[in-house]
């Protein structure tokens, strides 16, 4: 954002959000005076207070009131160490769940400490500066001389036993879900929270999970184990033939036992291509142990949260409402492979997967998933909170006829497949949907785990008298009249609509610690015409004002059917009653613990407003409009003109400001007069869409590369986000299969499809109106590796490195912040997933001296 009219600016990063101090920092920049101080808990000293709070619960309102005990231990807060990377592939969502972590339970009582496991269980206590870094490759290799390293693991044990009160480990996969750090803190007599070493072994290994399931009367998939390269291919092929499975292309599930619950996970068909698959996995080193179960055919996935809310040494799970994952397919790839929930498909929000909470399900199914995960839950000894993941089986299903085995189809139609000790924590993850439907604000629900684990030790019980577990700006405070209201709108229907869902939930979730801002998120729903997001039918766009609950998902148009969902009143009526189950179930055993202050989010309804109602009802309410709408007329000038029409302030650019940085061609016709200053843009050669599509491919080919005189184009959409449709050429081949996909409205353009090697290239869509073409500027490849001695590797050969920085400031005052080195990871063209997937991507700030000497 580079100017402003009204209104405030701030920077937004790959949709990651920034620590609280840069949020204060940026907030205050701009004209219009946003006042955000930090919302606090009562003072340390305090030795006695008294808390009420509402919450739903039978229909009634009750009251809970708390006295903190007397003494000493009231003047500290309780010590936590966050313990996030390891081994794994899922590192990078490890730190995206160590970054919400920490947001939601840092202050009112609890002080955090940071440290990082790096892949080869080397522990450092880093910044949480380096928390939010967007992944570990981001500063694995400079970890040596910015953080505190300790020589082994049992140093670092010995440091967390006088550092830190109890430790929050967050390490999905290897060493974090398989015993390994909770076992390195058992022999330190070191607190944690989650499940006990043992417990983890037992139900963290797919295959001897499902053992343990099936010996304890639960339906489990048929399963086999390939342990080692050198597998029996008549066992295996026994195998398919004992499963009523076609030897040449049955479909099965190959997935490692040892591993997240996406990682590496692959459908194959038959025994050959079984074998293949596993091989390859146990070859690249993802596990040695490689489980081929069978693919479960005409059934419905679903996800539980399983929360403990006993003390001390009993157990009381309950789980929560579960949610119903729902994979979409647009015509577009091999459904054949692309049939199942996949690293992808989990972290990166597209509509190729949808959630629905609850699920969809007959209700007494939703009761039996339930009660059986709760009793899972008991029987492998789970502590704290869980995710156990399992599909409810139709009546034709695969698997159906295997019921019989254990009593019938009303005990055999679900079926539980993989046990996650260890959730994932991202702002929308499952755990945080499925508490805020029954309550449960992000930080009430990590308080909540963390309370339960202190009463396992009688040394921590202080803590459990000692604060409030509501925090201070929960929905259910009354906001005072001279609090300064913000809308944070997101949302639209351009190509990037789903990032300006997680920019706009996350600086919603952000800006709601702030004491004297009350922040309202708002979607500017998704519009069903075929157009690229121009003014001419504005009149026919809506802006759902939003509940807490609805805002916790992926995508624009999961947000629009929680909203529609929620006013139907079938809809609204079944998810009232279980609502109504899992909150008495919850409170049956939350009722005895003195710390539990209630649930603080009310059950609230979305409301929907046209486009034109919605700002004159933010002129009326004299809210600050915070635009997070990426691309058309969140981008274009046009929702700011609209807001400057009716006097409202907003943050970001102006209209003029707006409308030529959205073009590409104007903006860099407006940076042209800048070149004797050192600033030039790349030629560009702008074709309508239309006419391509009727050319011959090859003549306009020809044409480009005479033009530029190279022999490589960047081809990208004239009005869209920076990452849309944005691929290198290098062929009129190429050119002729970009153009395809555009003319057969293709969502993406799968891998290396084009002649050089590429990751995914998501599609615009609408077609854009017109096409830029440019000169590929060829960048030096930065290599970024944690375990060589060399960490970080540059030649410097073309002298280019790509750069981003965010700037912020009054009009006519703006700076610069920090600026970042992208790296490339899978071609020359930065891919979605580098931009905007949690855990992936690579962005070095600030940029590394050996390189920025020679630029």
């Amino acid at each position: 954002m580079a100017s402003m009219a009204t209104g405030v600016s701030f920077s937004m990063t790959s949709g990651i959000g920034g620590g609280r101090d840069d949020v204060e920092r940026v907030a205050t920049a701009g004209r219009t005076t946003l006042k955000l101080n930090q919302k606090n808990s009562l003072s340390e000293s305090t030795c006695s207070f008294s808390v009420m709070n509402k919450y739903r619960g039978s229909g009634a309102i009750r009251t809970v009131s708390k006295a903190v005990v007397d003494g000493d231990e009231m003047s500290k807060n309780l010590k936590v160490g966050l313990i996030c990377g390891g081994p794994s592939a899922e590192r990078g969502i490890s730190l995206n769940s160590a970054r919400s972590v920490l947001d939601h339970i840092q202050g009112d009582g609890i002080s955090v400490s940071c440290y990082y496991i790096d892949p080869d269980l080397k522990a450092f206590a880093i910044s949480s500066a380096q928390v939010y870094s967007n992944t570990p490759a981001d500063f694995d290799f400079k970890l040596e001389s910015l953080a505190q390293g300790f020589s082994s693991l049992s140093e670092f044990a010995e440091h967390l036993v006088s550092a830190v009160d109890i430790v929050f480990p967050v390490i999905h996969g290897r060493f974090g879900e398989d015993g390994g750090i909770q076992e390195l803190l058992e022999s330190h007599n070191i607190p944690f929270v989650g499940t006990g070493s043992r417990e983890c072994i037992r139900a963290f290994d797919k295959y001897e999970a499902s053992l343990e399931l099936k010996e304890l009367g639960f339906m489990t998939v048929p399963n086999y184990l390939v342990q080692g390269t050198g597998v029996d291919k008549s066992e295996i092929a026994q195998w398919f033939t004992d499963n009523r499975l076609d030897l040449e292309m049955g479909k099965v599930v190959v997935k490692p036992a040892k591993a997240g619950s996406s990682i590496g996970v692959k459908v194959a068909f038959g025994v050959n291509d079984s074998i293949k698959k596993a091989i390859e996995l146990i070859v690249e080193g993802i596990d040695d142990r490689v489980v081929v179960e069978v693919f479960i055919e005409d059934a419905y996935e679903f996800t539980a949260i399983v929360l403990d809310v006993g003390s001390g040494s009993v157990c009381h799970p309950v789980v929560l409402m579960p949610t119903e994952v729902q994979l979409q397919f647009h015509g577009s790839g091999d459904l054949q492979e692309n049939a199942i929930f996949d690293y992808r498909r989990k972290y990166l929000p597209t509509q190729q997967v949808t959630y629905h909470t609850p699920p969809r399900f007959p209700i007494h199914v939703i009761k039996s998933i339930r009660e059986e995960a709760s009793l899972i839950f008991k029987k492998l000894g789970l502590r704290d909170f869980a995710r156990i993941d399992g599909w409810y089986l139709a009546p034709n299903s695969n698997l159906s006829s295997a019921s019989e085995k254990l009593g019938g189809p009303e005990s055999g139609d679900i079926i539980f497949t993989d046990i996650n000790l260890i959730s994932g924590m991202e702002q929308t993850s499952f755990l945080f949907q499925q508490a805020s439907k029954v309550g449960f604000s992000h930080s009430n629900i990590l308080r909540t785990v963390v309370h339960r684990a202190c009463s396992r030790f009688p040394h921590l019980t202080w803590y459990n008298y000692g604060y409030s577990l509501l925090l201070q700006g929960s929905t259910t405070q009354e906001v005072s009249e001279d609090v300064q209201k913000v809308f944070v709108i997101f949302g639209g229907d351009t190509s990037e609509r789903q990032v300006s869902v997680m920019s706009g939930t996350n600086v919603w979730i952000n800006l709601q610690r702030f004491v004297d801002l009350n922040v309202t998120p708002c979607l500017l729903s998704p519009s069903l015409r075929n157009s690229s997001g121009a003014s001419s039918n504005l009149d026919n766009r809506e802006v759902w004002v939003l509940p807490y609950s609805v805002v916790l998902r992926h995508t624009a148009e999961e947000v629009l059917a929680a909203c529609l969902e929620a006013v139907e009143p079938d809809r609204a009526l079944f998810t009232s009653l279980l609502q109504k189950q899992v909150m008495e179930d919850l409170m049956d055993g939350l009722k005895n613990q003195s710390w539990f202050a209630g649930f603080d989010i009310t059950d609230e309804l979305p409301r929907n407003f046209s486009l034109k109602e919605w700002i004159k009802h933010a002129r009326e309410a004299q809210a600050t409009v915070f635009i997070a709408v990426h691309g058309g007329i969140g981008e274009d000038g046009t929702l700011q003109t609209l807001l400057e029409d009716e006097g409202v302030s907003y943050t970001g650019p102006g209209v003029l400001a707006s409308r030529t940085c959205m073009d590409k061609v104007m903006t860099s016709q407006a940076l042209s007069h800048l070149s004797e200053f050192g600033i030039h843009t790349i030629s560009k050669d702008v074709r309508r869409t239309e006419d391509i599509m009727h050319e011959t491919i090859p003549n306009v080919w020809d044409e480009l590369i005479s033009k530029f005189q190279c022999l490589t184009l960047c081809v990208k959409p004239a009005k869209d986000g920076c990452s849309t449709g944005v691929a290198r050429l290098c062929s009129s081949e190429d050119l002729a299969v970009y153009v395809q996909a555009l003319k057969d409205c293709l969502l993406r353009i799968p891998p290396n499809t084009l002649s050089k090697t590429h990751g995914t290239i998501e599609m615009p869509n609408p077609t854009p109106e017109f096409l830029i073409f440019e000169p590929f500027v060829e960048t030096d490849e930065i290599i970024v590796s944690s375990k060589a001695k060399q960490q970080l590797s540059w030649k410097g050969r073309r002298r280019w490195v790509e750069m981003t920085v965010g700037v912020i400031g009054k009009c006519g005052s703006m700076h610069s912040l920090s600026p970042s080195l992208t790296v490339k990871e899978s071609g020359d063209i930065l891919s979605l997933e580098e931009k905007f997937q949690g855990g992936t991507g690579i962005n070095l700030t600030p940029p590394p001296p050996t390189i920025m000497r020679f630029v």
